[in-house]
């Protein structure tokens, strides 16, 4: 091509430089001035790498002066373009630029302007810019988006709850399974969604101090969630850089302690404007109508100013119906004004009850019994159900669910109250105790005499909870080289054991760390004990190296030793074995040690060894437990009720073991409080609320479509091509885990989610489940979504070019491939890509405009093509210029019709969702007073705006790659 002074070039090697000018033209080399960065470049004439820049009719250019064209018309004389059009900033008509006055920082964004400036991008970043396109479009309209992602068992009940709640605006709910069932998970698949959907940016956790770094480490290793904690020296912190530090992070953990220590901290965090509030332990709210707790008001003042609240608790009337209707008013005090109106209410549901007991038994329904489902569904004309319900036709049991789900509907509490018990849940191992009596050691006889001696004006708690621990007393007596561990027969038991079962994982529980640490250490130097320590005293990265050795099947530890905190937030369901070296305080803490390995999902029955010395106050504590409260074979709903009634006598007898009388009769009367309790609790049961909360065959099907999700080895193919193109290191490693780590040539300095000293993730859930350290990939976790942002945020592989061997077809043929998107923007919270992401059309043109697209797919012609160098895809592209400018005209009326079509159906599908969920809402206001009035306004509105936004959807062009065929 001639050279001309004025030209405007761009380098294909340097695009950073800008636009170039033909600045020297000699005869055998040319000089390009690059203004933007004041540099030249010397090129030889012969094949230079660089590409002539030439805008076409409909581009907009800018005057290096600032404002922009509309080019109409583009003339060329003696070799340079003029560009004609309408200005921009005043509408002025027939203004000409010449290409010199262009300028120079010109940013080519359109995926043909970056063609036609010889930005050319490799051909398998066009590939992954459009698999990406795919498969977050696929992603976005799937039903349980939210769900997946999260590092937990796929239980069905939990799944159901998350999904039943997570797409509610501004859910208010009452999370109430029993123990160990997982309303901890529930809740954060609940945040989740509600992040992940736009319906929340801020949420604020209340929980118990002690719980706090539990809650902190689940949301981080199971949800991905960074939330911050505040106490007094975050809080501090905070003061420097906000008058209210509660506005300076969007995730906040806190115990209701420290809310309360200053009366300026609740009311700072009632005016920082949180989307949902969830509240642990709720049942600890002490309320009455007269007298309600500082707690209670505390937590009712910031329910009052946060739209969502999820509340959880143990066993809703396990303290009281008084209770349960007070933390009931706390969701909706307009609903739940008055106690005896609640209690009276709750009566009237006992028909409902009934009525669905008998439509689940599957007997014949009676002519009284088929007027009563008409009376309690009265709004709807329910005929034609009633009588396939009666019938011995296939569609019975289907119109029986229907009816059931009516019911439930109707139900009183059922919307904003969801309860699973274990009878109900199923799927849970047994669990054995063995007790391993042992004898007391002379040397702790006498330690424990001179201790009472020296305790005597302790309390009685501090003794009682002193004379736990005999060697600790020891020790403090005998200074740092008192050697308990010589000749204490717990110890020399459990190595025994250890050796007996060395093919089987163990798990080891003391109250002290300390004693963790000496034990790893003794049984190491006994019989190298291959053994795991996880501790308060751990970082999280050291206590997750502990978890995913001792997780290791092939050369991990056989035992881990864990102090208290082993039993918070970490789930070791693939042992079996536990043995506890000592015994905790109270109930909760025992149900949270077994709960380590009583999970669903556990493969083996739980067998719990408690090795313990007589005479001592853990051979009362474990009478305690076991004759008392039948704690360690079943859980314990009545626990922690019984030890806030018999707390004085039962530190009484630990302060002093030797002293017994009267331990029968305390024993005894524990347990026939426990029964009592246990069966008021077992009559009160509302299976109705089971039903309802387990969510039946739905909830299994979602488990199901989920766990068909797990095993699609697209995200994995996907991931590591994406992985690949932005430079991130991977390294395999054994147990199908990949190490991820930064690299020097990265797209991105520091990507989103990848840490600097790298990180382990595994495509596989039950991987993730069993190696905490191991990150679960998923298309919801940060590494996949932020990755899908860098590509498709910017210009990687918007344009591209490849050759084609094709005999069968003429050598320079061309093709043109097509990626256009259809969108609409709309508020993240109205989550239009339930109905409309943005959606992928593929063209794939010849030079007549024909599209081939639907006969020749994606992948596969992909696999036929080979890349060209910048360089030379550039001097294609200028060859070709004129025929791809008119296919991409021929392409805009096809893209148009597709487009179109996309809209008419997302509207549809929206239409058809949003309006017969409001008109479902709108009859169960009538029957049911939970449906609050906002909810039902905020789903006509939610209706209006998507309808509204989807009519403004529009289409552009993503991506484009010109196809030559070559017969070499």
């Amino acid at each position: 091509m001639p050279f001309t002074l004025g030209q405007r070039w761009i380098s294909d090697t340097e695009n950073e430089l800008g636009l170039g000018t033909v600045v020297a033209v000699e005869n055998r080399t040319i000089t390009v001035l690059f203004p933007a960065t004041g540099e030249n470049r010397l090129y030889a004439k012969e094949d230079p790498p660089i590409t002539r820049v030439k805008f076409n009719p409909g581009d907009i250019v800018s005057h290096h002066e600032g404002w922009q064209l509309l080019v109409e018309t583009v003339k060329e004389e003696q070799g340079l373009l003029t560009y004609i059009g309408v200005r921009q900033d005043s509408d002025e008509a027939a203004v000409a630029i010449r290409e010199v006055h262009l300028d120079s920082k010109l940013s080519f964004n359109k995926p043909q302007d970056r063609l036609f400036a010889g930005q050319i991008d490799r051909m398998d970043r066009f590939a992954l810019r459009f698999r990406a396109r795919k498969y977050q479009s696929e992603q976005y309209r799937l039903p349980f988006a939210g769900l997946r992602g999260m590092r937990a068992s796929l239980i069905p009940h939990q799944l159901h709850i998350a999904h039943e709640v997570g797409q509610r605006y501004a859910p208010r709910v009452l999370l109430a399974d029993e123990v160990g069932l997982g309303k901890t998970i529930e809740a954060g698949m609940i945040i989740h969604q509600q992040l992940l959907a736009g319906r929340a940016e801020r949420v604020l956790i209340i929980v118990p101090e002690s719980l706090q770094h539990q809650w902190l480490v689940e949301m981080m290793r199971r949800f991905n969630l960074y939330f911050s904690l505040f106490d007094d020296s975050r809080y501090s912190e905070a003061m420097q850089d906000s008058s209210n530090p509660f506005e300076t992070e969007q995730l906040v953990i806190c115990s209701l302690d420290f809310v309360l220590h200053h009366r300026q901290r609740l009311a700072q965090l009632t005016a920082a404007q949180w989307d949902l509030l969830v509240v642990d332990e709720a049942h600890h709210l002490v309320w009455s109508s007269d007298a309600p707790s500082e707690q209670y008001l505390a937590v009712e003042q910031l329910a009052l100013h946060v739209p969502g609240v999820l509340l959880l608790t143990a066993t809703p009337e396990q303290l009281g119906q008084q209770s349960h209707f007070a933390r009931l008013r706390l969701l909706d005090a307009n609903r739940f004004h008055h106690y005896d109106e609640f209690v009276a209410e709750q009566q009237q549901y006992r028909p409902v009850a009934d009525a669905v007991a008998l439509l689940l038994s599957g007997e014949r329904l009676t002519d009284n019994q088929l007027n009563l489902l008409g009376e309690l569904i009265e709004e709807q004309d329910i005929e034609p159900l009633l009588k396939a319900a009666n019938s011995d036709s296939d569609n019975s049991l289907l119109a029986r669910q229907e009816l059931v789900t009516m019911l439930t509907d109707r139900h009183g509490t059922s919307r904003v109250l969801f309860r699973n018990t274990r009878q109900g849940v199923k799927g849970f191992p047994h669990r054995y105790l063995h007790q391993i009596k042992l004898p007391l050691p002379a040397q702790y006889q006498v330690a424990l005499k001179v201790a009472a001696l020296m305790d005597a004006k302790k309390s009685v708690e501090e003794r009682a909870r002193n004379m736990l621990y005999p060697e600790q007393i020891y020790q403090q007596l005998e200074g740092e080289h008192g050697s308990w561990l010589s000749f204490d027969p717990r110890a020399e038991w459990l190595l025994e054991h250890l050796l007996a079962h060395r093919h089987e994982k163990v798990l080891v529980i003391c109250a002290k760390a300390e004693t963790v640490l000496q034990l790893e250490q003794w049984l190491r130097q006994r019989e190298a004990i291959r053994a795991a320590v996880f501790h308060e005293g751990l970082t999280l990265i050291e206590r997750d190296r502990a978890a995913a050795y001792f997780a290791s099947q092939e050369e991990g530890a056989q035992v881990l030793l864990c102090s208290e905190i082993g039993s918070e937030g970490r789930n070791f369901q693939f042992a079996s074995r536990l043995i506890m070296f000592d015994l905790p305080f109270n109930p909760d803490l025992l149900e949270q040690r077994i709960g380590r390995l009583d999970r669903i999902g556990q493969m083996h029955d739980i067998q719990i060894m408690v090795p313990y010395l007589e005479n001592s106050a853990q051979a009362v504590l474990v009478r305690w437990f076991h004759e008392g409260l039948d704690a360690f074979e079943h859980t314990c709903p009545t626990g922690r009720t019984i030890y806030d009634s018999s707390h004085a006598q039962l530190i009484h007898y630990l302060a002093a073991p030797t002293e017994q009388q009267g331990l029968d009769e305390f024993v005894h009367h524990c347990r026939q409080q426990h029964n009592q309790l246990k069966a008021q609790l077992e009559q009160g049961r509302d299976r109705l609320l089971e039903i309802h909360s387990n969510g039946g065959e739905k909830a299994q099907a979602l488990a199901a479509a989920i766990t068909a999700q797990d095993d699609d080895v697209a995200l994995i193919s996907f991931a590591i091509n994406l992985f690949d193109i932005i430079g991130i290191n991977q390294e395999d490693r054994s147990d199908n885990l990949i190490i991820l780590t930064p690299s020097d040539h990265m797209l991105v300095p520091d990507f989103p989610g990848l840490p600097q000293e790298g990180c382990t993730v595994t495509f596989d859930r039950q991987q993730a489940l069993s190696r905490e350290d191991a990150q679960f990939i998923s298309w919801e976790h940060p590494l996949i979504r932020n990755g899908l942002d860098l590509i498709l945020s910017g210009d990687t592989g918007s344009s591209s070019v490849s050759l084609l061997k094709n005999k069968a077809l003429p050598v320079g043929t061309a093709l043109l491939e097509l990626i256009y998107v259809v969108e609409a923007q709309a508020p993240k919270q109205l989550q239009l890509s339930r109905f409309l992401p943005a959606t992928p059309i593929r063209l794939l043109l010849d030079r007549k405009g024909t599209d081939l697209a639907a006969q020749v797919e994606f992948e596969s012609f992909n696999r036929q093509l080979s890349s060209v160098n910048q360089h030379t895809g550039s001097k294609l592209v200028n060859a070709l210029q004129s025929e791809i400018y008119q296919m991409l005209l021929a392409a805009e009326p096809q893209v148009e019709q597709q487009a179109a079509a996309l809209v008419m159906q997302a509207k549809q599908e929206a239409d058809d969702k949003l309006s017969t969920e409001l008109a479902r809402l709108q009859a169960l206001k009538a029957v049911n007073p939970n449906i609050r009035d906002d909810e039902i306004a905020a789903l006509s509105e939610s209706r209006e705006q998507t309808l509204m936004h989807l009519n403004d959807a529009r289409w552009r062009l993503d991506a484009i790659r010109v196809v030559v065929v070559t017969h070499q």
